[in-house]
């Protein structure tokens, strides 16, 4: 298998459980997500996602063989949490991942 590309978005938020729990049981009618302690992880859109709950921060990370898969990945995630986040203006960037 390449080297997978990977991508971080540190959301900052006062809740990061609640939106966890909301963007994991949104998307979980449609997959599976297994959770460690803090972090939720399922394949997405071709992809892998994970959604960590940090301490005042919600932590979203990407992880795909191509940038196209890698870019759906993104979306799914990115796209669901800002609508649930609207009201608190959520904003999620993006950024490559450091390896390792």
């Amino acid at each position: 298998m390449p080297a997978a590309l990977t991508a971080r978005a540190d959301v900052r938020t006062e809740t990061p459980e609640r939106y966890a729990k909301q963007l994991v049981e949104h998307l979980g009618h449609r997959v599976s997500f297994t959770t460690e302690g803090a972090t939720s992880t399922a394949e997405i859109a071709g992809g892998i996602g994970s959604v960590e709950v940090g301490e005042g921060v919600l932590v979203l990370r990407a992880e795909a063989g191509d940038q196209e898969t890698l870019d759906r990945v993104q979306d799914v995630l990115g796209r669901h949490l800002v609508r649930f986040g609207r009201r608190a203006e959520l904003d999620v960037v993006w950024a490559p991942a450091a390896a390792g």
